[in-house]
């Protein structure tokens, strides 16, 4: 499984990161630029992420902004859902706009910060069933 983790909080990329560490390969990302431009490059190497983790708070290009640029390449691409990257947001916001403007663009799943591990692999696992992670 290839992961992007996009978040602009060292911390928040760290925990995710280690987290999923056993599962594949992950890659992070401080901002939404920086998620659009890796999505852009792993697309055209032929190794596009299966998985994006993205914050929805970040400086320059928002989340919401980068999951919709995001989906608007996947589909000129012809990758278009169910086999597109499956999306899930995480924030610290938890109002109803902007979950409701999360799914609108096309997320899969939505959490909020904290963020509860066992709660982000149960919905991982539905998303993209896991393996059992590889020993580190």
């Amino acid at each position: 499984m290839r992961v992007l983790v996009v978040d602009d909080e060292l911390t928040s990329r760290i925990v995710l990161q280690e987290t999923l560490a056993g599962y594949g390969e992950v890659d992070t990302a401080e901002n939404g630029a920086e998620a659009v431009e890796k999505c852009r490059c792993a697309f055209a190497e032929g190794r596009p992420y299966e998985v994006i983790c993205m914050d929805i708070m970040m400086p320059g290009m928002s989340g919401l902004e980068a999951l919709q640029t995001i989906r608007q390449d996947e589909e000129r691409s012809g990758r278009q859902r169910p086999n597109a990257a499956k999306v899930i947001m995480i924030s610290a916001r938890d109002d109803s706009e902007s979950i409701t403007q999360s799914f609108q663009q096309l997320c899969d799943a939505y959490l909020t910060k904290p963020v509860d591990l066992t709660d982000f692999l149960n919905i991982l696992q539905c998303l993209h069933p896991i393996p059992e992670p590889a020993e580190l």
